[in-house]
């Protein structure tokens, strides 16, 4: 019999397993007989009253045998002779195309310009001790992509997009914590999800698939209107090659600049799209805990606290949203610039979220009057205005031709907001270090004087979440591509190119790890059910 049940209960009584299983058996009358299986489906924190409280949905099976946790199998086809596609980038989006290619026979060749999660640890550390950028492998670019390196949030609204049980599944049968079923906001940690990604690698390629490290596809072969493949160049030994297949799903991230210029040079249908810029705003992880969750102490069971703040704006006018993005708890500030010569931030937490400082994108929506000085670039305007911003934001923490730095520009909260620079900084999560600066002299004034409200706001909202102890830390810009790839709504198919799928972020169709791998799914079906005939 499977009954199932909800609680809401104390942190103690849900985190703690055997106290948890207590409460469950107290609650449906049953005895404490090693028969009896509990079982938890969902559970979240409510944090809006004086007292935390977590609810459980659960169930409980007696008599009977429960379900596998989970019914995904690593089982596909051996794929060495079949038809081959190819996926650009081997990002969420990616990989999960290439597994969901291996379901329908085909073989997915993967090209990804970065290196493979081990090797690409030695360009992250040359970024944040060396101030040295290696362009092809970074926080943004290699294997898992920019996530892989920058926390592993897997929650997504995006749930009619896909199945998203099915994605954490897969991930789970991939070394992650089964605990990512059951979170309302399910998170590997950047610690934990390298391994995940490799495992992942491991499984398409025990099934025949092919992956290429440290190579980047630096032509498109048309054929007319149609996609036969792409050349692709090896970046350590400088030779190229041609790879032809079934389609193309082109899954290159919201940073692959050189594949935009590349779509729009060959006179391949791109467009602009909405997206944000701003900074990483930092405090004290105990700072955030005490306003969240109403004490000074969250004890040894609640996690780090998080938080979600939005509000809307008006400046030239138009009205503006600005808002948190990718919060991370107990997590650290990291240099995500793709290029020498730019500054970028992003934010990422370990799995066990235990770093004394919470740190979250704040960020403006950005407007078609902000591209106007840009607009000459056509659908690229948005782009050059992300790099217009990185490079000021470089400049103001001290980089110079004759000088790399990946120093960040930064300015205590209220100081930003009363128009004053800060004598001094505050300890920081960021490696490279911090520079004492007028952030209204990295921003333009279309971001700046929206996030000045935009603080002034949160700051009624989160008592003690507008002071001098927090600080601004610029620039976050890669929130989201600045570039869409236009494709059919129906087959996911480009506009104008047959066979070339647009795919995840960098196109424009999704927003997160998850959402990106249901995107990949979802073009690997279509590619499938167009081009690869089963007889």
């Amino acid at each position: 019999m499977i009954h199932a049940f909800s609680l809401t209960l104390e942190p103690q009584q849900a985190f703690d397993e055997a106290v948890f299983r207590a409460c469950a058996l107290t609650h449906l009358r049953l005895p404490d007989s090693p028969e009896v299986i509990v079982r938890k489906k969902r559970q979240s924190i409510d944090a809006r009253g004086r007292q935390v409280r977590v609810h459980v949905d659960a169930e409980a099976y007696t008599g009977e045998v429960a379900p596998p946790l989970i019914n995904y199998q690593k089982s596909y086809p051996d794929v060495r002779q079949a038809p081959q596609a190819i996926v650009v980038g081997a990002g969420p989006a990616g990989l999960f195309a290439a597994l969901r290619l291996l379901d329908f026979g085909i073989r997915p060749v993967v090209i990804e310009r970065g290196s493979d999660v081990r090797k690409r640890r030695r360009d992250l550390a040359a970024i944040n001790k060396d101030h040295t950028v290696n362009p092809e492998s970074n926080y943004c670019f290699g294997e898992g992509g920019a996530g892989t390196y920058s926390d592993g949030k897997l929650y997504t609204r995006a749930t009619k997009r896909g199945d998203v049980r099915r994605i954490l599944e897969i991930l789970v049968a991939h070394g992650a914590t089964d605990q990512i079923l059951v979170d309302a906001h399910p998170h590997i940690g950047t610690n934990k999800l390298p391994n995940v990604v490799a495992d992942l690698r491991q499984t398409i390629l025990e099934a025949g698939g092919e992956i290429f490290f440290d190579t980047k596809v630096t032509d498109l072969l048309l054929d007319g209107d149609e996609m036969r493949g792409v050349v692709a160049t090896d970046l350590e030994k400088g030779t190229t090659r041609e790879i032809t297949g079934l389609g193309v799903i082109l899954a290159t991230g919201h940073s692959a600049r050189d594949i935009f210029y590349l779509l729009h040079h060959k006179g391949i249908t791109i467009e602009a799209k909405p997206f944000a810029m701003g900074v990483r705003i930092e405090h004290q992880q105990t700072l955030i805990d005490s306003l969240q969750y109403h004490c000074a102490d969250r004890g040894d069971y609640l996690p780090a606290a998080s938080y979600s703040l939005v509000t809307q704006t008006r400046f030239g006018g138009v009205e503006r949203g600005v808002f948190s993005f990718c919060m991370c708890p107990g997590g650290f500030i990291v240099p995500a610039a793709t290029a020498p010569g730019e500054l970028v931030v992003n934010g990422m937490s370990p799995s066990r979220r235990d770093s004394k400082f919470a740190n979250s994108g704040l960020v403006v929506s950005i407007t078609d009057a902000d591209l106007k000085p840009y607009a000459h670039h056509g659908p690229l305007a948005g782009l050059m205005l992300q790099q217009a911003v990185e490079q000021r934001a470089w400049q103001m923490g001290g980089g110079s031709d004759t000088r790399p730095s990946q120093v960040a520009p930064a300015q205590r909260i209220a100081d930003f907001v009363n128009g004053r620079v800060s004598d001094s900084l505050l300890q920081t999560s960021y490696q490279p270090g911090l520079l004492s600066s007028d952030m209204s002299d990295v921003l333009p004034d279309h971001i700046a004087r929206p996030l000045r409200e935009g603080l002034r706001d949160f700051g009624k909202k989160m008592r003690g979440y507008l002071s001098n102890e927090g600080q601004i830390i610029g620039v976050e810009s890669r929130t989201s591509s600045p570039v869409r790839i236009p494709r059919h709504r129906d087959t996911c198919e480009h506009v104008q190119i047959h066979r070339l799928f647009p795919c995840g972020e960098g196109a424009g169709y999704a927003g997160g790890i998850v959402s990106a791998a249901m995107d990949g799914e979802r073009c690997a079906e279509q590619l499938a059910s167009l081009y690869h005939k089963v007889s």
